[in-house]
């Protein structure tokens, strides 16, 4: 039977529809972001600052994220998520833009950990939005769909900062960009994002009917699987709705487990390499002959397979599971540390970044499939905090040293981001292997039902 590309991309928009809002606020905000990210420490040094005093300011954002990633994850988990996500991305607009204002070193400094704080806000809350809304055997491919639509706007971003820095022949192009797309997306979601995080099966608003009333046989191959998720959803919504509304939240303690750990080692090694990278990489390029447009290209060469492949890597992470791809993925990108000290020219390394990138296409939904599995009933929020600050530690560790190191040898950077890769995705697999599920499940069935605020999870 031949599929119609209209009647798949309707299968696709049905099935995906609760958190759709969320992938396309996420591609909004990449752009911006990755408009920022090539000319931000070109900019710092263009200001007098030298490149200890970079590192300090660049790390200052995820330093700010250390310390309140955890606490609104907490506070996401106990209160509505999408005020607190607006809020977080209206001030992220505003702080975005003052450093075109405001630009000595101390302003800088204090508007990096400003814009940490306020994305800490969103952050926590649009991924346990995520995952409240999907089955634990679509969330692979879900958060495929989301790190695919991040890469589509760092594939995007970049071009068009670095563009309008060099016709403009400033950088005042890229801050008023990110500023701008904190701000779309903002009201985007303070329109279109549901209040309450919805399971297949279950429409926005009053209504608890089925979101498509058609058959799903034209869809394809794989339509009797969504109808069957569909009318299971419907159902379980049906008596969710009737009963009242409590849910059930797990001890704190219940996140001490092997998964859990797993992640959290794994996530510490990819944001090394990128608290690295976001210090030292357009230096690095720009002292290998690069123009700011091939700058941004490089940027773009890693995105575009992530981009192409995270949606595909994210459905065979939810049939196989995501250990294999995490242990593979890490090993190429901790052996590309030492590859990229080896580049004499700027193409080299600009043709390696889709090899990154297509390992971090894989990395990307294993490590938070991993992350799932770890996870126990009402702490979604709670947990994506502590994952994205355990990742932030990596981030201030490495862009704090990163600059110290790149003035005593432009190489040393990427040496040390390859080494703490590799025993970061070693001891993540490690923990990985040992899974405790059946703990896990122990805790969620033991944890007390409590209930539920207006506004926040089911």
């Amino acid at each position: 039977m031949t599929v119609r590309p209209a009647s798949r991309a309707r299968a696709w928009v049905s099935r995906w529809r609760p958190i759709l809002p969320l992938f396309v606020a996420e591609f909004v905000l990449a752009v911006g972001f990755g408009a920022l990210i090539p000319v931000l420490p070109l900019y710092v040094v263009a200001q007098g600052i030298d490149m200890a005093s970079l590192g300090v300011i660049l790390a200052a954002w995820p330093a700010a994220r250390l310390i309140f990633e955890p606490l609104f994850g907490w506070l996401a988990d106990r209160t509505a998520r999408r005020p607190l996500m607006v809020a977080g991305l209206v001030l992220t607009a505003v702080v975005e833009t003052l450093p075109l204002v405001f630009a000595s070193g101390v302003a800088l400094l204090a508007l990096r950990f400003a814009a940490g704080v306020t994305t800490a806000m969103y952050d926590p809350a649009a991924r346990g939005y995520l995952v409240d809304s999907t089955e634990e055997d679509e969330r692979g491919e879900a958060f495929g769909f989301f790190t695919a639509a991040q890469m589509g706007g760092f594939l995007v971003g970049p071009a068009i900062g670095t563009l309008g820095a060099t016709l403009v022949g400033g950088y005042a192009v890229p801050f008023l960009l990110a500023g701008a797309m904190s701000l779309v997306a903002a009201v985007y979601l303070a329109v279109v994002l549901p209040e309450r995080p919805l399971r297949p099966g279950q429409a926005s608003g009053p209504s608890l009917a089925p979101i498509a009333e058609t058959s799903f046989a034209e869809y394809g191959a794989d339509s009797p699987e969504v109808a069957a998720r569909w009318a299971a959803g419907l159902e379980r919504d049906r008596h969710a709705a009737a009963a009242p509304r409590f849910q059930r939240q797990a001890p704190m303690r219940a996140l001490l487990n092997r998964p859990f750990g797993a992640a959290l080692a794994m996530n510490f090694g990819v944001y090394f390499t990128i608290g690295v990278y976001e210090v030292v990489w357009s230096l690095y390029m720009q002292r290998l002959g690069a123009s700011l447009a091939l700058i941004g290209l490089a940027f773009a060469v890693f995105s575009l397979p992530v981009l192409v492949l995270a949606p595909f890597a994210g459905r065979l992470v939810d049939r196989v599971g995501g250990l294999a791809f995490a242990a593979v993925g890490g090993f190429v990108v901790a052996i590309l540390g030492p590859v990229y000290a080896s580049a004499t020219e700027p193409i080299f390394p600009t043709v390696m970044g889709a090899v990154e990138g297509s390992a971090h296409a894989f990395l990307g939904p294993a490590m938070f499939a991993i992350l799932a599995v770890g996870t126990p009933v009402g702490r979604s929020s709670t947990a994506q905090g502590i994952f994205g600050a355990v990742g932030t530690v990596a981030f201030v560790v490495a862009s704090s040293g990163a600059g110290i190191l790149y003035g005593a040898d432009w190489r040393y950077p990427f040496y040390a981001f390859g080494v703490v890769a590799l025993v970061a995705f070693g001891l993540g697999v490690a923990l990985a292997r040992g899974r405790d599920r059946a703990r896990v499940a122990a805790d969620t069935e033991s944890a007390p039902p409590i209930e539920e605020p207006p506004g926040a999870l089911r």
